[in-house]
C-alpha cells in the first residue's frame, strides 16, 4: 500500500492526498479531494477511465455525489416552508450540479492495505442550511471494488438527501463505440435537450433512448438519461455490463431497492481525449431535480442514516 502526500512546502496535485489500495493484481487510487475513485484497475486493464493525479478531476470522473445527485434547476426549492437557492454550478444550464462535496478535502479514518473509509462534513450554508457527515469506504477485491456511501445527519434540522457515484466503465480497448451494453429497465426520463431537467417519464420502448437489452451496441448512440424500472437478476442485484466483442469487460452491480434510478451518459464532450472514453453510469436514490419535485428523496431527521453500496468487477 501507498499513500502520495504532497512533499513538504508544496502544493501538492489538484486532488491531494492519493491512497493506493491492491487486493492481488487489483489496483485503486482514492483521493484526498472530493474522496473519490481516480483509478480502478486489474493488471494493465482499466476497468474505469481515471485521470493523471496531476490535473483536476475532470467530468466528475470517479466523484462522490452527495446531498444530492444530478440537477436542481436554477439551483432553488423549497424545503420544510422555506425557499432555498443553491450556488449554481452548471451556469451554462442555471443548475446546481452534483451536490457538495466533489471539491471538498475528505479526512482518512482508517484504512489497510486493501481499504480506506474517508468522511467528510456538509456543513450549512447558503441553499443548505443542514449537518451532514457523509463517510465513503472502498474496499478492492480480486476482480474489482465495493463502494459505499453513508450519510449521518449531526445537525439539529431534518434535512433532504440523495446520493450516486460517478464511474466512467471502461470495457476494454477502444471507446464506448466499440463496447455494448446488457440493462434491463421499464422506463426513461425525458429531458429537456438544453438544460437536461425532467419533462416526464415515458416506456423506453420506442423513446430513442433505449439501450436496454442484451449487448446493445452503442455505436453512434448518444445518451445523457435517468432510467428506472430496473430488472435485477435472481439474487435481487441489478446489473449494467459493458462488454467488447470477445465478452470482456466490466459490470457495475447495485440492489435497486434503494438505488431505483440510473444515470447514463455516453460522455460526448468536445474534448477529444474526454470524448466517449468511458460509459458513465450512476445508480442513484433519486431522479435529476429531485430536491424540486421530492421524488425519491431520503428524509434524514437529526441523527438518521443512510447508506447505499455499488459494486465495480471485471469480466473475462
Amino acid at each position: 500500500m501507498a499513500d502520495t502526500p504532497s512533499p513538504a512546502g508544496t502544493a501538492g496535485p489538484p486532488t491531494g492526498t492519493q491512497v493506493e489500495l491492491r487486493s492481488g493484481d487489483v489496483t485503486a487510487v482514492v483521493t484526498e479531494v472530493g474522496g473519490g475513485l481516480r483509478l480502478l484497475r486489474r493488471g494493465d486493464r482499466d476497468l474505469v477511465a481515471g485521470f493523471p493525479a496531476d490535473v483536476p478531476r475532470p467530468v466528475y470522473r470517479g466523484s462522490v455525489l452527495a446531498p444530492w445527485p444530478n440537477r436542481v434547476g436554477d439551483g432553488r426549492y423549497r424545503w420544510a416552508g422555506r425557499d432555498e437557492q443553491l450556488a449554481l454550478t452548471e451556469p451554462d444550464r442555471r443548475t446546481a450540479l452534483h451536490g457538495l462535496l466533489c471539491w471538498t478535502r475528505w479526512e482518512v479514518l482508517d484504512r489497510s492495505p486493501d481499504s480506506v473509509r474517508l468522511r467528510a462534513r456538509v456543513v450549512p450554508q447558503p441553499g443548505w442550511p443542514h449537518q451532514l457527515d457523509v463517510t465513503a469506504t472502498y474496499r478492492v477485491h480480486d476482480d474489482g471494488l465495493t463502494w459505499q456511501v453513508e450519510a449521518l445527519n449531526t445537525g439539529t434540522t431534518t434535512a433532504p438527501y440523495g446520493c450516486s457515484v460517478h464511474p466512467y466503465l471502461v470495457a476494454g480497448p477502444g471507446r464506448v463505440d466499440d463496447w455494448t451494453l446488457t440493462l434491463r429497465a421499464a422506463e426513461v426520463l425525458e429531458v429537456d435537450p438544453d438544460r437536461l431537467l425532467p419533462v416526464g417519464r415515458r416506456p423506453v420502448a420506442g423513446s430513442g433512448v433505449d439501450v436496454t437489452g442484451e449487448r446493445v451496441p452503442l455505436a453512434g448512440v448518444e445518451v445523457d438519461h435517468a432510467y428506472t424500472g430496473v430488472t435485477p437478476d435472481a439474487d435481487g442485484t441489478a446489473r449494467a455490463a459493458l462488454l467488447c466483442a470477445d465478452g470482456s469487460g466490466v459490470v457495475l452491480e447495485w440492489d435497486p431497492a434503494r438505488l431505483p434510478w440510473l444515470q447514463l451518459h455516453t460522455a460526448d464532450r468536445p474534448e477529444p481525449e474526454l470524448h466517449r472514453a468511458g460509459l458513465a453510469v450512476e445508480p442513484m436514490t433519486c431522479p435529476p431535480d429531485a430536491l424540486r419535485s421530492g421524488e425519491g428523496l431520503v428524509t434524514l431527521p437529526p441523527g438518521g442514516r443512510h447508506a447505499a453500496a455499488w459494486r465495480i468487477r471485471a469480466v473475462g
